[in-house]
Formats: structure tokens, sequence, C-alpha cells
């Protein structure tokens, strides 16, 4: 029995990679449908409400989707100018921060320079008082390396820039195609969802069909909560964000508002990355002084609060992940399907918890992934 069992090990191994590779090969198929599966669950339930006051699933999921997708639109529109602006200025910002590192260098090396020409000036005095330069200890002077030209990384840093506009540029269109196929399958999925869910229901495979009716209910309803919840967290920090960058005199402190909003859908690595931000662009506004750390700062204390006491009374204890779990999954997602992979990571962990809870399987996994400090 057990050689049988180990038999199976290489099988096991050879299918999970077979999983994985498929799931990064086809990651253009899976991510628009998981996006539009979460997109869809969080808007069922009030098609769900909207139906009982007679009004059909086509038109309540054509208006709910047009409200939901309305407000963005408009936010991009207003955020378009002010993000054209800042990706003009990075090719110049770069120039700028590597003159600066550049000048700082040059004045560490003037001071290695007099420390070096005093110690040559004394060793020559000491060799005056040698026994005819026998006892002198000359030291072959080191070569000085030969001094970059400035205008060769200028350049080189203008064209990287302009490689990575052309690249954003030519991968636009293919965005802008999964953009509108994510909100035809949200729109057929609110109207046929149900239906179809029905007919699969009825597969005689399927034996126990009222616990497969409360699993789906039970993610629908905790991930639909979950969802409604951190958006308008992150929407008020965001909001918060952006007044405190207006009263501290940020250039766009929507459009960083904004952006440190939609970050914090990653967990604690999306709030490293505004923190480095906002640092960059306080040095750049306010340049090299220690006021240039000031709206990084201030978004550091709002991100406390939310961290540390609103999402926790929000959400309660039942959603708290661990820490250490999570930054694994979000690291392993990002390696299999990038910034989108990191997008979909928690809502994709909850889902597995979820089930996993209701099923009664894998326990230890269950506690593994909600394992408290």
């Amino acid at each position: 029995m057990s050689s049988t069992i180990s038999n199976y090990q290489p099988l096991k191994w050879l299918f999970a990679l077979a999983v994985l590779y498929t799931l990064y090969l086809a990651q253009s198929l899976f991510i628009p449908i998981l996006f539009s599966g979460f997109i869809a669950l969080l808007l069922s339930p009030p098609v769900k409400l909207l139906k009982t006051f007679y009004i059909p699933r086509t038109v309540s999921s054509f208006v709910l989707l047009a409200l939901l997708v309305a407000p963005f639109t408009f936010l991009a529109s207003e955020l378009v100018e002010p993000a054209q602006k800042w990706a003009q200025l990075l090719p110049k910002i770069t120039v700028q921060l590597n003159q600066k590192i550049d000048n700082i260098s040059d004045e560490f090396d003037n001071q290695k320079q007099q420390v070096e020409a005093e110690v040559a000036a004394r060793n020559k005095k000491a060799e005056k008082f040698s026994f005819f330069g026998l006892f002198s200890s000359d030291k072959p002077q080191p070569k000085k390396a030969p001094e970059t030209d400035g205008n060769t990384v200028e350049k080189h840093i203008k064209q990287s820039g302009i490689k990575l506009l052309i690249a954003g540029l030519s991968s636009a269109p293919l965005f802008l195609a999964q953009c509108f196929g994510c909100l035809i399958l949200i729109l057929f999925l609110l109207i046929y969802g149900p239906s179809v869910y029905i007919a699969a229901r009825s597969f005689p495979h399927i034996a126990n069909k009222k616990k497969l009716d409360s699993i789906v209910y039970e993610v629908q309803k905790v991930l639909s909560k979950y969802i409604i919840t951190i958006s308008v967290i992150n929407f008020i920090l965001g909001a918060a964000s952006a007044i405190a960058f207006a009263f501290l005199g940020l250039d766009d402190p929507i459009l960083w508002g904004a952006l440190v909003g939609l970050l914090n859908f990653v967990p604690y690595v999306g709030s490293a990355i505004s923190i480095v931000i906002l640092t960059l662009v306080g040095s750049v506004q306010f340049g090299l002084t220690l006021f240039a750390l000031v709206p990084a700062f201030a978004f550091l204390c709002i991100n406390i609060l939310e961290s540390q006491l609103l999402t926790p009374m929000v959400l309660g204890t039942k959603m708290q992940l661990n820490p250490l779990v999570t930054i694994l999954w979000l690291f392993f997602l990002g390696w299999l399907w990038g910034m989108l992979g990191v997008l979909l990571a928690v809502p994709i962990l909850v889902s597995i918890k979820l089930t996993l809870e209701r099923l009664k399987l894998l326990t230890h996994w269950v506690t593994f992934i909600e394992a408290k400090a």
C-alpha cells in the first residue's frame, strides 16, 4: 500500500507543475474572468434586491454597471492631464536627481582628494628626514578613473523614458480591449449567471446541492461585503490623503490621493510603494530638504490610523489574514500574473479560505492562512 502511494507522489508534483504552467500561460484568459467574477459578485446583491421590486435583471444590470463605471471614467478623464504632465517630467526628474547625486559624489571625491593630498605632503616631509631615502615608503598613486560624460547618461535616461512611453502606448489598445471585454462579461454574468448556475446545479455528479448553495451564498455574501468595505476604506484613505496633500501645497493632490487609494488595495506592499513615490515627488517639488519628506510622513500617519483602527473595527477579526501568508501570496501571484495578480491576490485568498472552511477540507491550511500573532 505504501509503495502504491509513493508511486503517485511524482504524478501529484507533475500535475501541480502542469496547473501552474497553465495558469501562467493562460493569464490573459484567467485574469479577466476572475476580475469580472468579483465585480459580478459585488453587484449581484443589489440586482437581486431590485428584482424583488419587479425591475428586470437586464435593466438593473445596465444601470448598476453604468453607475459603477461613470465615476471611474470621470476621475480618469480628470487625471489624464496631470498624469501626462508628470510622465513628461519623469525623464527630467531622473536627470535632475542623477545630477544632484553626482554633485554629492563629487563633493565626497574632492574631500577624499584633499585628504590624500595632505597625506602625500606629510609623506614628502617625512622623506626629507629619512636616511638618504632608504626608509621612505613610496606607494604607487592610484590611477584616476576616467570621467564619465554626463550627456551620455542624460541621453540614456531620456531614451529609456521614450522606450517606456512607446511600450505603454503600444499596450494601450490591448488594455482597452480587455476592459471592454470585462464589461461585457460582467454584464452577462449579472444577467445570465443565476440561470447558468441553476442549470449547472442539476448535474448528476453534484450530490449535496444544499451544501453547494450554502457555500456559494456564503462566499458571495462575505466577499461582496469585503470588496465593498475595502473599496470604501480606500476611498476614505485617498480622499483624506488628497486633502492633506492640498494643505501641504503638493501639486496635483487629487492624482496622488487616487494613486495611494488604488495602491492600498495591495496590503502592506502598496503602502510602501506609496511612501517611496511620495518621497520622490516631494523631493522634486520641494528639493532635497526635510520638508520633502512631509507628504510621505502625512500619508504614513493616515495609513497607520486606517490599518490599525478603521479596518480592524469595520471588518472585524473574521476576515483578518496572517500578514506573512498574505505577503507570500502577493509575491506568488505577482510573479505569476504581474501587477493585476497582485490586485486580485487578496480576494482570491479570501475565496479559497471561505470555500475550505465551508467544505471542512484542509483545516490545517485554513488555520495556517488565518494564523494570529
